[in-house]
């Protein structure tokens, strides 16, 4: 053990805080949270169209006629359905802010070049019609969500490098003093949007030429197949999980750095299932987002709630009490920082053993209970991260019982895994403060 946090200490941590300050990494993470706030508000709406009372349906409808449904699902798909779309702005928007460039120009440039690389679906004119039925194409929904996402990651890092990079070679338009500074800075956008626009007009007609309907497909095959194999299967969800606990124990937020790889293939597997629980089919995934924030974090990365419930209830040591009463609160919430960073985890040669064990035997529990029918997927219904237990489980499965259950078993399955651990570690405190009180009193 004293090997593996030298080599955290001298090798991975350095590597690591690297990592953690990409530029692009962050960027990429902070502009996929920019849409989660519309995603849990068009999640709101799936659970009003699927609560779990009887009668329920036949009630709505009776009040808001047969298409009731259809209709309380709009806001569903104006949010929910739209992070493809939100992505290519927000990750524009993040990396622009980073280099100190103008981060709304970046983004409309993104925005719009995503929107080039999109496929409209042609007007259609039947036999003998004088005119197509529609004028103009019709922007498919489908690439707006989670199936663009990752043609939405790549225009927004590209089209914001290729911005920069003009910027800094001084490329651009110049316009009199004279001239209002927003003109002015409209005219700057000329040159790097015109080269990120022509880019992809001519890639998009190239991919076309060779008989492949949209640079969705191209990319989806290169990234998205490998990508999908490591974040939804059991093997990679472990190793990307064992990666992050790796970090958090070098003290750096692990959560943020894998995820924003991930999270992507996370972010599409949680809309297929919410596609699939609308259309009231089996759900086809059970590696999304929600599984590891509602059934794995269960108290923050760790699912370190078993370890405050140990400190708050059976410490002996005065310290661990007075941690437990501090972290419970935050705990019961998603947030851990506390006990992370308070008991320490971070570093300590005791606590990480159980800090990694746990999500791992969590994982395959949760999984393995899933895949054999005994507890119901994840709807698809993306709940704030922070939503306390048991009450997270019975939303993210679309009001099943057996969600809420799964974590009640979570973290009783949390607190054998730490107790011995936290035992140790509580008994050691406990005689560090009795030697403490007893050198107070001999001086």
């Amino acid at each position: 053990m004293n090997k593996f946090l030298g080599f955290l200490e001298s090798k991975f941590m350095p590597f690591a805080g690297k990592l953690a300050a990409q530029r692009h990494l962050g960027a990429l993470k902070d502009g996929i949270i920019l849409a989660m706030p519309m995603i849990i508000i068009g999640s709101v709406f799936l659970i009003l169209g699927f609560l779990p009372i009887p009668g329920y349906a036949e009630f709505m409808a009776s009040v808001f006629g047969d298409q009731w449904l259809a209709k309380l699902m709009y806001p569903t798909d104006a949010t929910f359905n739209m992070m493809g779309l939100i992505a290519a702005f927000g990750i524009a928007y993040r990396l622009a802010e980073r280099y100190g460039i103008d981060a709304i120009t970046a983004g409309v440039i993104s925005l719009c070049a995503f929107l080039l690389a999109t496929p409209f679906n042609v007007p259609f004119t039947p036999d003998g019609a004088t005119e197509a039925i529609a004028v103009g194409g019709a922007i498919p929904v489908a690439f707006m969500g989670s199936k663009g996402l990752f043609v939405a990651i790549l225009i927004g890092l590209f089209s914001t490098e290729v911005y920069n990079f003009i910027l800094k070679k001084n490329i651009v338009i110049k316009m009199p003093d004279s001239v209002p500074p927003a003109v002015s800075k409209s005219f700057v956008a000329l040159v790097p949007g015109f080269i990120v626009i022509t880019f992809i007009f001519v890639v998009r007609l190239v991919i076309e030429y060779f008989g492949i309907s949209s640079i969705h497909d191209v990319v989806q095959l290169v990234l998205g197949k490998p990508l999908g194999l490591l974040g939804g299967s059991l093997i990679g969800s472990i190793v990307a999980y064992m990666l992050i606990m790796m970090l958090w124990s070098a003290g750096l937020h692990g959560t943020n750095i894998v995820a924003g790889v991930l999270s992507p293939v996370w972010l599409m597997a949680t809309e297929e299932n919410q596609i699939a629980f609308r259309a009231g089919e089996e759900l086809p995934n059970i590696f999304t987002s929600q599984f590891f924030e509602v059934f794995v974090n269960i108290g923050g990365t760790g699912a370190t709630f078993g370890l405050a419930m140990l400190m708050l209830f059976w410490a002996k040591s005065q310290q661990m009490k007075a941690l437990g009463k501090l972290s419970a609160g935050p705990g019961t919430f998603m947030i851990n920082e506390p006990i992370i960073f308070g008991t320490p985890i971070v570093m300590n040669p005791l606590l990480i053993v159980p800090f990694f064990l746990t999500p791992i035997v969590l994982i395959i529990v949760t999984y393995y209970s899933m895949k054999l029918g005994l507890v119901a997927k994840p709807a698809g219904i993306a709940i704030p991260w922070t939503t306390p237990p048991i009450i997270g489980g019975y939303l993210a499965t679309g009001g099943k019982i057996s969600g809420a259950v799964m974590q009640a078993v979570n973290v009783v399955i949390a607190l054998a895994i730490y107790f011995p651990f936290f035992r140790m570690w509580d008994k050691m405190k406990q005689q560090e403060e009795g030697g403490a009180n007893n050198s107070s009193k001999v001086s």
